[in-house]
């Protein structure tokens, strides 16, 4: 066997304690012999979404070895919140154990920098790799098979069940609703998104008229009327539209093969041979559908005509950038309404609203940037949101926000560029809907539908704003070594057959912080220049690296793709460090 490198674990602690144990508190200690792979996760964030996905064939393969133990570190305020956790491990399916981190003190421990990042730990207590990212559960695979058989042949693997405790079901008619759409029967139409279905409800919102798909949805959020009277379903993680007839009951996939779309994968074509990303919501706009492609940040289109999908908005970058629709940046779009002349975007993890016009041209209303959120009105331009899921248009013009970890509704007033509060006491608000001159609102977090009369007069609240609990790092102004730390699982090398195999992307908020070193390559280390005049801002790094399998005698070996987004914040100092390392896959052999 291999020597690897091994790092003595530090403590798995967090304020918010334990859940899926039983109550039962656990420690370090507690799970020596087992394999701990540590998930840090946060449940705004659609990557980390895809990881527990990807993990969940790993936890049931190897559970009487693996222990997978979720570290919730919030980014948002309202992520910090204990039951707003407990809620998202139900919510998104977690069946593993979950330690509720809200000063983020386990992260800080293990220097993660960035949601999702993978730690596994062997059965004596050390760390033995590190992931960022997506797309590393074949290589954790490869790992943990090699742990078991070195650990099983040293005495110091323990198998048997693990910590994992399902709470109790709780029965309610909609669980955790994502979003809904009035039928022209007046009826409802919500996505039911825990229970994989959609549910009818007559127009008070409360009756149940019937239930739709037993095995043909999962975890369906976004609806959308289609001209010919059906309604087209966004299955966020089947990867896949849908189309469901209310006059026949027929469900019809209309794009999307059911994978996961990659880097390097077509971005446009016959709409069932081209694979999706988590689209989050839709909408009918300009002749196509309309799709929040939230899992890679951009919009796509499908044409019912040409029965065709491509990308119409968006680099595949996260952040916020304005201009042609080709050049911009979005950060997991989740929410659609289409007016006549403008096409409203609920941009979540920059809590922006913003819209692209009949030019293709996109535009902010609301937001600033990644790490800036908060309840504020005002003046658009010093307005604060906290990760809204839905826009509403409005008959006058104005636009309905979802204000989600706000727990409000809020309204953005194009004419006289004022942001209002309409309602708060709201439980994670994900979408409404128009209803004559009422607004019917998916309440996700409290599992129903709540009618709500439009008020004349806005709701006053008073003004909070916050920044992401992330500490900025401490780099010194000048030249600043940038490494992206990978290293291709065992059995694996750098797929060099077409071209370099690495790709690195690096930009700056605001752009002056960097003179030096902004920009594409292929090298995943790179030196940049920060401006000594710019106290402060955001690193964006985005990385991918492609391995396969090292097996001369496989004409067609397997190939994975590695990929990751980083926000760093920094802050200039004149004894700050000159190197920042971000470890896509391995261990930082440097530090």
């Amino acid at each position: 066997m291999a020597t690897r490198a091994r790092v003595r674990a530090p403590e798995l602690i967090g304020k918010g304690g334990w859940l899926n144990t039983g109550d039962r508190q656990y420690t370090l200690a507690d799970l020596r012999g087992k394999i701990v792979i540590v998930d840090f996760w946060t449940f705004c964030c659609i990557n980390c979404l895809h990881v527990l996905d990807e993990l969940r064939e790993l936890e049931e393969k190897h559970r009487d070895t693996v222990v997978i133990i979720g570290v919730h570190s919030p980014k948002f305020v309202h992520e910090a919140e204990h039951q707003a956790v407990v809620d998202a491990v139900e919510r998104y399916q977690v069946h593993h154990p979950v330690l509720d981190d809200p000063e983020l003190a386990t992260w800080k421990q293990y220097a993660v920098r960035a949601w999702p990042t993978l730690v596994v730990i062997d059965p004596e207590g050390y760390v033995v790799a590190q992931h960022a990212g997506e797309g590393h559960a074949h290589a954790i695979a490869k790992l943990v098979e090699e742990l078991e058989a070195e650990h099983a042949a040293k005495g110091t693997l323990r198998r048997g069940d693990g910590p994992y405790v399902p709470p109790e079901p709780v029965a309610t008619d909609l669980r955790f609703p994502g979003k809904a759409v009035r039928l022209p029967s007046g009826n409802l139409l919500v996505s039911d998104t825990t229970r994989n279905q959609l549910v009818e409800l007559e127009p008070d919102g409360e009756s149940v008229v019937r239930r739709i798909g037993d095995g043909e949805f999962n975890e369906p959020q976004g609806l959308a009327l289609l001209p010919d009277g059906r309604v087209a379903v966004a299955d966020t993680v089947s990867h896949a539209i849908r189309a469901y007839d209310p006059e026949t009951g027929a469900i019809e996939t209309l794009a999307g093969t059911g994978k996961q779309w990659w880097q390097g994968s077509p971005t446009s074509g016959p709409a069932l041979d081209v694979a999706l990303s988590s689209p989050w919501d839709l909408a009918w706009w300009g002749g196509k559908l309309w799709i929040a492609m939230a899992g890679v940040h951009q919009l796509w289109t499908y044409d019912p005509a040409a029965r065709t999908v491509e990308v119409a908005a968006g680099t595949t970058n996260e952040g916020l950038v304005d201009g042609p629709a080709a050049e911009a940046w979005f950060a997991q779009p989740s929410g659609l309404a289409a007016t006549e002349e403008r096409l409203w975007i609920a941009d979540s993890e920059t809590s922006a609203v913003r819209w692209i016009d009949r030019d293709l041209v996109v535009h902010t209303a609301v937001g600033t940037g990644l790490f800036d959120f908060g309840h504020r009105d005002g003046p658009a331009g010093q307005a604060l949101l906290q990760h809204p899921l839905g826009v509403t248009a409005l008959p006058d013009g104005s636009v309905a926000v979802s204000d989600t970890y706000n727990h409000a509704l809020r309204r953005f007033d194009p004419a006289s560029g004022e942001v209002t509060t309409l309602a708060t006491d709201l439980r994670e608000p994900s979408g409404a809907v128009l209803d004559g001159d009422e607004i019917v609102v998916v309440e996700s977090a409290r599992h129903r539908l709540t009618r709500l009369r439009l008020p004349e007069e806005a709701v006053r609240v008073e003004a909070v704003a916050h920044r992401t609990q992330r500490a900025a790092t401490e780099v010194a102004p000048g030249t600043l070594r940038l490494d992206v730390v990978f290293q291709a699982p065992a059995g694996q090398k750098l797929d060099t057959r077409y071209g370099p195999s690495t790709r690195l992307l690096v930009s700056s908020t605001p752009p002056e912080l960097l003179t030096g070193g902004d920009g594409a390559g292929t090298d995943l280390s790179r030196d940049v220049e920060l401006n000594p005049e710019i106290g402060e801002g955001v690193l964006h790094v985005s990385a991918m690296a492609a391995s396969c399998d090292d097996d001369p005698a496989n004409e067609y070996p397997a190939c994975h793709v590695h990929q990751q987004d980083w926000g760093v914040p920094v802050k200039l100092t004149a004894d700050g460090a000159s190197r920042l390392p971000l470890v896509l896959a391995g261990m930082d052999q440097a530090q």
